[in-house]
């Protein structure tokens, strides 16, 4: 059930099923829902408390299509590496914000719909600019066209 060199059991066998991209929400509700009733601590029979544990771990984490993505990714990754401390795992935040940034320059871009938000920015921030000149609200405009471009051109990198 455990992954030698990887991040710990496999949320997939502990609730029974394949590590398939089709997989829905409700296969895993399913499946969760049968190794709970069978597993249950307050069974009349006391249940097996360490396996309703393991499934219920793995149901918080396969219950949505990301985590079921991530888990997949997580049982395809090589070996993870050693840190400093001597300690395997995920990487830090800023190694997670990196891995972030990779996976963005990996899918397709649209780049017209780019090019015509970096234009419509760029025209927004410098006629800011030009009518409040030096004052706060010039740099704040401008600021402000930069995070519209930033929070919707993230929409044009990768799929719909």
């Amino acid at each position: 059930m455990t992954r030698p060199g990887g991040p710990g059991p496999d949320p997939f066998a502990a609730l029974g099923l394949r590590a398939d991209p089709a997989l829905t929400d409700d296969d895993v509700r399913a499946a969760w829902r049968r190794i709970a009733e069978a597993t249950h601590p307050d069974r009349a029979d006391g249940g097996d408390p360490i396996r309703f544990a393991a499934a219920a771990a793995a149901y918080s984490r396969l219950r949505t299509g990301f985590g079921r993505g991530e888990a997949r990714a997580d049982l395809t990754a090589g070996p993870r590496r050693v840190n400093r401390s001597g300690r395997t795992g995920a990487p830090g935040r800023r190694g997670a914000r990196l891995a972030r940034l990779a996976v963005l320059r990996a899918r397709p871009v649209r780049a017209g719909r780019l090019t015509l938000r970096i234009a419509v920015a760029a025209a927004a921030a410098l006629l800011g600019l030009l009518a409040a000149g030096s004052r706060p609200a010039g740099p704040a405009i401008a600021v402000g066209a930069l995070t519209w471009l930033a929070v919707t051109g993230r929409h044009d990198i990768g799929p719909r």
